[in-house]
């Protein structure tokens, strides 16, 4: 069954990993998934390594993906971009949104936070301490940026309409840290910018921070991409796969097989013989095949 969408040959799509460790099957899914929707509207497919949070990074890790995504077959159209190098673009995306009157410093702790918060759609929602109070910039600060209760809505091309009023759902959020590291908010949505993205494809664990970027992409003047959600892979207790549950590594010998099962988890129904062929023969199929419609949601 071929996808409905209609082919877009203007697509410019991305796969955006962080280097804490090798590919494991939940990240290879979220591969395969934004290749394949790119590859399938004859689009770009870029490659981006989201380090701009060097405390997390493992060394190593950045060009082992590369490496693997290599040996997977999967080619991305132009230069690797690395968030540890564009600190200037999310310095310059947060004076826009200081001269607008939207950001200000905050001495909160964590156990401040907890102490006086609520919990929200994706953890404890801020109070607005700082907004209230001033702190003083003479302190480590965190900056973050003044929200609304305006709803944001979206139509994710598989999960349909997804809405938020940030002030309440979410709260203010910090776009710098403490520490002087930015935001992975502010790097995805200046990064998808200044790449032209018009469609992210990712995993669902993101869908809540959706709006949160659209909120920033609106204020910024930036266009807003298409999104799509892909599934989750979760373990067997549950929990989404990752560094921190212990996720394996994906096995480059035994590459076939996982990128086939990578897609049977996508919904997608390649024929039992596709695992006598190659590689080549594999994206082949993938490519002319490949249907949003077929994944589970």
């Amino acid at each position: 069954m071929k996808s409905t969408q209609l082919i877009d040959l203007n697509y410019r799509g991305r796969f955006a990993p962080s280097p804490t460790g090798p590919l494991h099957f939940g990240s290879l899914v979220a591969a395969v998934g934004s290749y394949l929707d790119a590859k399938y509207h004859h689009g770009k497919w870029l490659v981006r390594i989201e380090d701009v949070d060097s405390q997390r990074e493992v060394p190593g890790a950045a060009s082992g993906i590369l490496y693997q995504l290599e040996r997977l077959g999967m080619e991305w159209d132009e230069e690797v971009i690395y968030q540890s190098q564009r600190s200037g673009a999310y310095l310059e995306a947060l004076n826009i949104l200081n001269k607008q009157g939207l950001i200000y410093p905050c001495t909160c702790s964590r156990k401040e936070i907890a102490d006086s918060s609520i919990i929200g759609l994706n953890g404890r929602v801020y109070p607005g301490t700082c907004l209230k109070n001033p702190a003083s910039i003479k302190n480590v600060h965190a900056l973050r940026i003044q929200t609304n209760n305006d709803p944001i809505q979206f139509e994710d091309i598989l999960n349909g309409t997804y809405s938020q009023r940030l002030k309440s759902d979410v709260g203010d959020f910090v776009l710098r840290r403490a520490d002087g590291i930015y935001a992975y908010q502010l790097a995805v949505v200046v990064d998808d910018a200044a790449q032209n993205i018009t469609h992210v494809v990712r995993g669902a664990d993101l869908l809540d921070s959706t709006p949160r970027q659209i909120f920033l992409q609106q204020l910024l003047g930036y266009p807003i991409p298409q999104y799509l959600h892909l599934p989750v892979v979760t373990n067997a207790r549950g929990e989404k796969l990752s560094k921190q549950t212990n996720a394996a590594s994906i096995t480059i010998s035994n590459a076939l097989p996982q990128l086939v099962d990578a897609v049977h988890f996508l919904g997608q129904q390649p024929p039992p013989e596709i695992l006598e062929g190659n590689i080549s023969s594999f994206w082949q199929w993938a490519q002319q095949n490949w249907s949003v419609d077929l994944i589970a949601h």
